[in-house]
């Protein structure tokens, strides 16, 4: 099912592209960036974000033929507004050595196996956690936001050589995380018409 865009999203694109040449992007690449850009307004998400076209095309995949998505915080669920999502923050508990974030991440890897498409935008503590598990993601939607461990996680986010979508900058978010998985689940498949 083809989305309707709203006429003030189409001026906003209009305006973005008129600021930054992304045509020369792989298309889901495109996505990805003007979406996550459209979000925040930040035009240096351009050079901030680290994606990877033939991750973005298996992880595409795997979202429209049903795999599960995991948000770290019902912030990030409540930007993905066409598709269902697990949080399991509201089950988890702190206790020495792991944060709520992090068992939040445990209770859901316990609860969707392999295959899913993660989705952090909030705690680094989440990302961290997610990397000591054999999640086996569809793609790892990594872009958690602080000045205390983000980019020291989207680091080892891309270190791992997990299939990723993160940024190098301390700044990130549940909006442009919502955002980077809104950009794929917008993208048509090949059985829509563009």
């Amino acid at each position: 099912m083809n989305r309707v865009v709203h006429p003030i999203e189409e001026e906003s694109y209009r305006r973005l592209r008129a600021r930054l040449d992304t045509s020369h992007l792989p298309p889901l690449t495109r996505a990805v960036v003007e979406r996550v850009i459209h979000s925040a307004a930040d035009l240096e998400y351009a050079a901030d974000l680290v994606t990877d076209e033939a991750d973005l095309v298996a992880a595409h995949a795997a979202l429209h033929a049903g795999a599960p998505v995991v948000v770290d915080v019902e912030m990030v669920a409540a930007g993905i507004t066409r598709r269902a999502t697990v949080c399991r923050l509201r089950d988890a508990e702190s206790r020495p050595g792991l944060t709520r974030s992090a068992h939040a991440i445990r209770l859901a890897h316990e609860q969707v196996g392999p295959g899913a498409l993660w989705v952090i935008g909030n705690a680094p503590t989440a990302l961290e956690e997610l990397l000591t598990l054999d999640a086996a993601p569809a793609l790892v939607i990594g872009l958690p936001v602080g000045f205390v461990g983000a980019a020291e996680s989207k680091a080892a986010l891309r270190a791992s050589g997990l299939p990723a979508v993160s940024n190098v900058s301390e700044k990130g978010g549940s909006a442009v995380a919502a955002a980077a998985l809104n950009a794929l689940l917008y993208h048509p498949t090949s059985e829509e018409t563009p």
